[in-house]
């Protein structure tokens, strides 16, 4: 019998993968906007990736509000794009993903309610039916103690300070676990003591990998966690990068910049002078 001749292995060549891309968190391209008839957003790009911790800084009046105010829908572009996790702002409907707290309110209303009571509401984001489960209860009180107030669960907000009401916000939209918290002057208005709790709150949600777009006018005790700062001057960005180092009266502790600038005052903000 004839021997059968022996076959070459077959060497399969690599099957090269397609590198993975992560999309932006946010992603505004070319944004513009106007409130009434006056411009306030003069074509921005800004862009915060996933695991990010981005200030928005900038002088009273320079848009960092409108800004934030149009991602999350509450200022609608007059031009350019906003996308979230990778979906159109117009599409997107997962808001349970996104945590905002705005700027310099308060967390009391017309109708008396507790601490807990207005954390809850930012738990009921994520269900569809308004029923608590043993988990979300959990969430309330996790967010309530990581603001510092659990002492003060079942107190009126209506007699809490403008520090402990910034914190009772901050709790409601932690309570919903984001995976992106937006925070418009987080600090502004409030005591030391109460701005190093935030500080310290941030910083755990920034070690469980949340995305953060703080808009500020200076970093105070935030600047360890800042990985970039996207600065906006009269609409505009110019600048986009590692954040500016503060000085003058603005880097001191306590520091409540909440006050416009006089016309011949210079910015102290580093990069806006």
């Amino acid at each position: 019998m004839e021997a059968t001749p022996a076959m070459d292995p077959v060497i399969s060549e690599p099957v090269m993968s397609e590198p993975v891309t992560s999309e932006p968190v946010i992603s505004v391209r070319g944004g513009t906007a106007a409130l009434g008839s006056r411009p306030v957003l003069r074509g921005i790009d800004l862009t915060v990736n996933r695991g990010e911790v981005v200030a928005l800084l900038g002088a009273n009046g320079s848009g960092k509000s409108t800004a934030v105010r149009s991602v999350i829908g509450q200022v609608p572009l007059t031009g350019g794009g906003i996308s979230l996790f990778g979906t159109e702002l117009r599409r997107f409907r997962d808001w349970g993903r996104v945590g905002y707290v705005p700027q310099r309110t308060t967390a009391a209303s017309g109708v008396p309610a507790t601490v807990r009571e207005v954390v809850t509401s930012g738990r009921l984001s994520r269900k569809r039916f308004g029923w608590l489960s043993r988990a979300d209860r959990a969430a309330v009180e996790r967010s309530i103690e990581l603001v510092g107030l659990a002492d003060r669960a079942r107190d009126s907000v209506a007699a809490l300070s403008g520090g402990q009401h910034q914190r009772v916000l901050i709790a409601r939209a932690l309570a919903a676990d984001p995976e992106l918290l937006i925070m418009d002057e987080p600090m502004a208005g409030i005591d030391l003591a109460s701005q190093e709790i935030l500080a310290s709150t941030l910083r755990e949600q920034v070690a469980g990998g949340a995305t953060v777009l703080l808009v500020m006018h200076e970093l105070g005790p935030l600047e360890p966690l800042i990985d970039r700062a996207v600065v906006l001057r009269d609409g505009c960005v110019v600048h986009d990068g590692p954040p500016p180092k503060a000085v003058g009266q603005h880097a001191l502790p306590g520091h409540d910049h909440v006050h416009p600038h006089a016309a011949g005052e210079p910015l102290r903000t580093g990069l806006l002078t």
